[in-house]
């Protein structure tokens, strides 16, 4: 388990405190829309953080190529029709290029500075020359507007329970969702990062915003700066 990171309620849990039964039975929402618009038909995706293939099955239904990568064996397991590769985020080197790299599920906001700059890297290091980096980050208020819940159309409830700091910038946060015949939480370290500082970090692995993609600026383009560019 990575550290400041834990996970309670039925079945596997993966390093980062999330429950694979868990993820199999949450929807997908909007995201795999936001990604087809920004990003060239069949295009070939490497999606950083893939889990069970929330995002994964509903693009190669559009047509895309994924290859989904996760730390998770287990829940690579409930990935069907993309190329999987169980490794780490942050060792990942695959010696390819892609035409769009998804780094989702606000691991941007990583506890720890040096993972953060090593996903970014990641992405940086495996992007086209003429491809894009999508970034999923969290809203303004994500840490501060809590004990917050919404309820699913499908019939669960989620809860952002506590965002508490443990220092250097870094807050403890606990979830919760509640489904009618079971439980689960995770604890997860996440660092609150305002647009400049995000922005600042992208920098870091050599990219820069293209554009913000939807009006809260949850969901950024991203690409790769030319030497003599930035």
């Amino acid at each position: 388990m990575r550290e400041g990171h834990q996970g309670t309620g039925p079945g596997a849990i993966t390093p980062d405190g999330c429950a694979v039964e868990l993820y199999s039975r949450l929807p997908v929402g909007a995201e795999p829309d936001i990604v087809a618009a920004a990003v060239p038909g069949g295009a070939r995706i490497l999606e950083l953080g893939s889990g069970v293939g929330r995002m994964t099955h509903p693009l190669l239904e559009r047509g895309f190529g994924v290859t989904a990568v996760d730390e998770s064996a287990e829940m690579l397991e409930r990935v069907r029709g993309a190329r999987t590769i169980c490794s780490p985020i942050e060792d990942l080197a695959l010696g390819e290029r892609f035409d769009a790299v998804m780094l989702a599920s606000f691991l941007v906001h990583a506890g720890d500075v040096e993972v953060r700059r090593s996903l970014l890297r990641t992405c940086a290091r495996h992007v086209a020359e003429d491809g894009c980096v999508l970034i999923q980050r969290e809203g303004p208020d994500y840490h501060t507007n809590l004990p917050r819940e919404r309820v699913d159309p499908s019939g669960f409830t989620i809860r952002i329970l506590s965002a508490d700091p443990v220092g250097d910038g870094v807050n403890s946060v606990r979830a919760e969702y509640e489904f009618p015949d079971a439980v689960w939480t995770q604890t997860f370290r996440a660092r609150p990062l305002t647009t400049e500082q995000f922005e600042e970090a992208l920098g870091e692995a050599g990219l820069a915003v293209d554009r913000y993609l939807t009006d809260d600026g949850t969901w950024v383009r991203a690409v790769p700066v030319r030497q003599g560019e930035g």
